[in-house]
């Protein structure tokens, strides 16, 4: 073996082992063990001292980390945001953009794509457009400016850039359901957000391949007992995956509770939308050329203030659902890892078991990471 983790408290989807190991050849699982006795030997073993073993972190959406926004068009800068991210377990992530010219977005696409040449830290799993094909009244924080009608040739030439895994779009804009099939047929995720449509529209979307609704309850048509909207549709539609932000602040404990209660665990991927202020101090900054302001962890526009992003990390993400809604972790973690995996297309990655890719996670018992492994080599 290349890699042996014991004395671990093994946690992944419908699995948990008090006292178990993990060993790994070249970036692989090949076995789990429930005890820790007669284990095989290994060039390299982590003894993790009873501490917590869990899927290595998939975020599906975040903006930035560290004062760099992935929008700022700097490899560099994407290096910074990578290291960042998997200082809190993220091992694979859709580094996200905002509504701006097409310009801006290529800069973004190349400054992943060189990240992507060596990926020193997270893996790229491939670019999330937020925008900019929103609806300008549900524009939140995207630049209304920047706003257009979706355009699918626009998407395959950033698509020839940098991979694209999501969009974030408005299906109920002119051309939208049309653009949801193109975006199937290309391998895109079609995620509805920023977005007014109703539960029809939102059927009608999913009948052409949507997938996923962007974080869940902000900026999108609200939950009424004359139209039940997206936030309806999100709990009804079996077929679709809710982002949900577990800050406790883009959505109350109540609210989280209830979703977690309402929605089947397979249909929830637990995101960040983490901004570049994360990790700063409290103060006046700029998000895509809107000013917005940090205090007590909330990021939000100085213009209305409305909800910016978050400052959120995944490893505390896991903290705060088991903390608000009681699940079993064997459970969250579905939602914090597995979930994700298969709304990107990775039919192994997110679990830990055998052939599945070793990406891994050790926490202290505050949730805090300890230490990262990725592709069978601990970080």
């Amino acid at each position: 073996m290349d890699l042996l983790i014991k004395n671990c408290r093994v946690i992944s989807p419908a699995v948990e082992i008090e006292s178990g190991a993990v060993a790994i050849k070249n970036d692989k699982i090949v076995e789990v063990f429930e005890n820790c006795s007669n284990l095989p030997e290994a060039v390299q073993v982590v003894d993790a001292g009873g501490k917590m073993v869990v899927p290595g972190f998939i975020d599906l959406h975040f903006h930035g980390a560290g004062g760099h926004d992935v929008c700022d068009g700097s490899a560099e800068g994407i290096e910074v945001i990578a290291k960042m991210k998997l200082e809190e377990g993220c091992t694979t992530m859709c580094p996200t953009t905002l509504t701006l010219s097409e310009e801006q977005l290529s800069g973004a696409m190349k400054a992943v794509a060189e990240y992507k040449k060596e990926e020193k830290y997270s893996k790229v799993a491939g670019v999330h457009l937020e925008g900019p094909f929103v609806n300008q009244a549900a524009a939140g924080a995207q630049n209304p400016d920047f706003i257009r009608l979706p355009d699918i040739e626009e998407v395959k030439r950033l698509n020839d850039i940098s991979n694209v895994s999501i969009i974030s779009y408005a299906p109920e804009m002119d051309g939208g359901i049309t653009f949801t099939s193109q975006l199937k047929e290309i391998d895109v995720v079609p995620s509805a957000g920023h977005s007014k449509a109703t539960y029809t529209e939102i059927k009608s979307a999913v009948d052409a391949g949507l997938k996923n609704l962007t974080h869940f309850c902000n900026q999108m048509s609200p939950l009424h007992h004359r139209e039940i909207g997206m936030v309806g549709a999100g709990l009804m539609e079996d077929d679709l995956t809710v982002e949900v932000i577990a800050d406790k602040i883009h959505l109350r404990e109540d609210m989280l509770r209830f979703v977690f209660s309402k929605k089947n665990i397979d249909g929830i991927a637990v995101i960040t939308d983490a901004l570049a202020v994360t990790g700063l101090e409290d103060g006046d900054y700029d998000l895509g050329g809107l000013p917005i302001y940090l205090a007590d962890g909330a990021a939000r526009l100085k213009d209305g203030d409305n909800l910016a992003g978050s400052t959120l990390r995944m490893n505390m993400a896991l903290k705060n659902i088991q903390e608000v809604t009681g699940l079993p972790l064997k459970d969250i973690v579905q939602t914090t890892s597995y979930n994700q995996a298969r709304n990107l297309g990775f039919d192994n990655l997110g679990k830990i078991e055998e052939g599945f890719i070793a990406d891994l996670v050790i926490l202290n018992s505050d949730y805090t990471v300890d230490t990262v492994v990725v592709d069978g080599t601990v970080k």
